[in-house]
């Protein structure tokens, strides 16, 4: 498993804020920290049966709270998911219904097993609630007047996920969302002695409206701090490339591409990143970035990264297979390792790789390959194939194309059905041949 017992020798606030994470902070949370063991919580939103890089930050967070010796609770929102959180939309979104997001939770559970210890025997054993549970029989008058009496509407207009919904609208079911998150954390409060709430910096005001629900309706303190959303260095959102999100489930995004993702990393983005989500010592990290500026070309710190990151979320030998798999697509590799991967593999190497189709039959006797390259598109012109050909910048499965009559056949088929079409150095298209 991923997760280590080892705890840390230094303040959870202390690391958190030598990684530049800590955005809002209450005082008196980080004495509350040194002082015991506390129970913290995170909320994870079901809208898929996955969780995706940027569910890393809330992951790590609970990963370093279990590790700091305190005790982790993530909260799948069953209820509030039927609802949406406008913190951070500039649009109302398409609501789930019960089964999908009851689906959704099962699947977010089946992940922070990975990630966290749930094993009983353990006094800081992580454990997962679901607030569906608590809100499925709360009817609406009693919930206006157990919960709604305690917080002025004048309260809830002064947070900005609601100040800034306010010209292009919000509805009335957006609008209690923080009556919603903020008892969820009084109900953790009272039922589990739940002390402390973590989010992202767009969380602020709903986990205040917690306290405020605490401190009003149970007379207790809760406490709180929010971290700063990871963005790029072009300051759009983390977490996202061309293809869409970058999931933790290998069946969305393959290990071969979730380690793609982090090698390829700008300069500009890794340095925060390594420190954001890697495990490893702070000095070890800024050691490692002060080597990655000798010589970036190198990228031995997206390497690193791409590396831990790979065994954490997936395995050591899905990582294994990962560098292999880049050495096959980006290095002077032979036909010889192209082989050795089965269909599976190979279509993970593939995934991103534009696709052609071929007609096997026609393969039977040899096709021409500057037709082919010209026919499928891979090519503008059979003038333009030939050209490239000439040169010698066409490659077929790793091998250089020397002959301007070459032929095509059956023999070069990978897996009884593929080849892989390079022109240059880095231009790839996979032939699929039925």
């Amino acid at each position: 498993m991923p997760y280590s017992t080892t705890l840390y020798t230094m303040s959870l606030i202390t690391e958190l804020q030598e990684r530049n994470l800590i955005q809002d902070i209450m005082p008196g949370t980080e004495e509350l920290l040194n002082k015991e063991m506390v129970s913290a919580y995170i909320g994870f939103d079901p809208t898929a049966d996955s969780l995706h890089v940027g569910n890393l930050l809330p992951i790590t967070l609970l990963m370093r709270l279990q590790r700091a010796g305190h005790k982790p609770y993530a909260l799948v929102g069953g209820a509030t998911g039927m609802v949406g959180d406008p913190s951070g939309k500039s649009a109302e979104r398409n609501l789930l219904d019960l089964d999908t997001i009851q689906q959704n939770c099962e699947g977010i559970r089946r992940q922070l097993e990975r990630f966290l210890d749930f094993s009983a025997d353990s006094p800081n054993s992580a454990v997962m609630v679901n607030n569906h549970d608590w809100f499925k029989d709360f009817s609406f008058l009693g919930f206006i007047r157990d919960v709604g009496k305690h917080i002025s509407v004048n309260y809830m207009m002064a947070k900005d996920s609601v100040k800034n919904r306010l010209e292009t609208g919000m509805s009335f079911t957006e609008f209690t969302y923080q009556l919603i998150q903020g008892y969820d954390f009084y109900h953790l409060f009272s039922n589990h002695n739940v002390k402390l709430q973590m989010g992202g910096a767009d969380q602020w005001g709903n986990i205040v409206t917690g306290t405020e629900l605490i401190r009003r309706k149970a007379g207790g303190e809760g406490f709180a701090f929010t971290c700063k959303l990871i963005t790029k260095s072009d300051g759009t959102k983390f977490g996202k490339s061309e293809g869409g999100n970058i999931w933790l489930d290998r069946e969305r995004t393959s290990p071969y591409m979730f380690y793609q993702f982090w090698l390829n990393l700008p300069d500009a983005d890794a340095a925060k990143m390594a420190l954001v989500f890697s495990f490893k010592p702070v000095g070890e990290i800024n050691a490692l970035i002060a080597e990655h500026e000798t010589a970036t070309h190198l990228r031995k710190l997206q390497k690193a990264l791409a590396e831990e990151l790979t065994v954490l979320v997936h395995s050591e030998e899905d990582l294994a297979f990962a560098k292999q798999a880049s050495d096959i697509l980006f290095s002077q590799t032979s036909v010889d390792a192209l082989r050795t991967l089965n269909e599976q593999q190979l279509l993970e190497v593939m995934d991103g790789v534009k696709q052609v189709n071929g007609n096997k039959e026609l393969l039977a006797e040899g096709q021409d390959l500057v037709s082919f390259l010209a026919d499928t598109g891979i090519f503008a012109s059979k003038g333009e194939a030939r050209k490239m050909l000439q040169g010698g910048g066409i490659s077929i499965n790793k091998e250089k194309v020397t002959t301007p009559d070459y032929k095509l056949t059956e023999a070069q088929l990978l897996n009884g059905k593929y080849m892989l079409i390079q022109k240059g150095k880095k231009d790839y298209t996979l032939a699929i041949f039925s």
